[in-house]
């Protein structure tokens, strides 16, 4: 029989050289959203935008890319 489940969603950024992956607390949160959670532990998000989302596997993988430290 066929099975129909929606696809996971996962967080990406890169911290320093290691990228960190972080999980969706909670499915009706906005990616934006996700990110303004997550700047609580991480405050280099607070600066970040959100790219994607793009598909991985069996998830849908939105990207946070912070600006700092980057030049033009």
């Amino acid at each position: 029989a066929l099975q129909i489940k929606g696809m996971s969603r996962t967080f990406k950024f890169k911290k320093g050289t290691e990228y960190v992956t972080l999980q969706d607390p909670e499915p009706n949160l906005s990616p934006d959203m996700v990110m303004s959670y997550y700047s609580n532990f991480y405050p280099e998000l607070t600066t970040a935008s959100v790219h994607g989302p793009e598909c991985e596997d069996d998830s849908v993988v939105y990207r946070f890319k912070t600006t700092i430290g980057t030049k033009g």
